[in-house]
């Protein structure tokens, strides 16, 4: 699909907050609600649009701990192995890498202690794994949601 001005900048509202009603999307873009909910269907249909979501805290919800995981996949074994981390609670995001590792995850767990379960409770004892690597997320120092548009 072809995205022209327009379509962007009804992108940009939507990610900048997806509970933006259409009608004041039309107002700032100076175009019909109709047209604007026209626009917004086609982008869904085609798939640039893919959802819409509700950001949470998860330190509100008791995850004091964030770590990005570095995994070694033994090859052979790579559809298994990123089948079970779907399974596994606190996994959040797992992406096919290039480099030292093969598979990039994002964790979340309530402390450090829970943490250290799940790597080598859960994650260290599956097959099809043979390292990992564990970075701690101290802070956040900037993290802008969605991609640029």
């Amino acid at each position: 699909m072809e995205l022209d001005d327009t379509d962007r900048e009804i992108l940009r509202i939507l990610q900048e907050d997806a509970r933006t009603p259409f009608s004041e999307v039309a107002r700032r873009i100076d175009m019909s609600s109709a047209t604007v909910h026209d626009r917004v269907s086609r982008m869904e249909e085609a798939g640039v649009l893919r959802g819409y979501r509700a950001e949470v805290d998860p330190k509100a919800l008791g995850y004091g701990v964030s770590a990005f995981v570095g995994l070694r996949v033994q090859q052979g074994h790579e559809e298994e192995a990123l089948e079970t981390l779907r399974e596994v609670d606190g996994v959040r995001e797992v992406h096919l890498t290039t480099g030292e590792y093969d598979v990039m995850m994002r964790v979340y767990a309530e402390s450090t202690d829970d943490l250290r379960d799940l790597m080598f409770g859960q994650i260290a004892t599956m097959d099809g794994f043979d390292r990992s690597q564990t970075m701690v997320i101290l802070g956040t120092d900037y993290e802008e949601p969605g991609v640029p548009i």
